[in-house]
C-alpha cells in the first residue's frame, strides 16, 4: 500500500518535525513523485522499529544510525543469498 505524507503520519503516529529529522537522517528514505513523498508498509515498519529503539531501549541517534545499517545489512545478505540459493 502507497501512502502519502499526512497518511503515513497517521499511521505510524510519527510527529512531523520527527519524520523530518528521519528523512534527514537518511533512516526513512521515501520514494519522490510530483506529489510528494510516498511511503509503504516496510517504511512504517522501520519507523516503528526506530520509535522502539528510541522510547524502549533508549538508543540514542548515533546508535539507531548504526543498528539501521547493520539491519540493512543483514537484508542485503539475506537477499544475496537467496539469489545465490535459487540460482542453483
Amino acid at each position: 500500500m502507497i501512502m502519502t505524507r499526512e497518511q503515513f503520519i497517521a499511521t505510524s503516529g510519527v510527529q512531523v518535525q520527527t519524520l523530518e529529522f528521519w528523512i534527514e537522517q537518511e533512516w526513512l528514505i521515501p520514494d519522490q513523485t510530483p506529489g510528494g513523498p510516498t511511503f509503504t508498509e516496510v517504511e512504517v515498519a522501520r519507523a516503528r522499529l526506530i520509535q522502539d529503539l528510541i522510547s524502549d531501549l533508549g538508543v540514542n541517534h548515533e546508535g539507531v544510525d548504526v543498528i539501521l545499517h547493520l539491519t540493512d545489512q543483514i537484508h542485503g545478505l539475506r537477499r544475496a543469498l537467496r539469489e545465490v540459493h535459487d540460482s542453483m
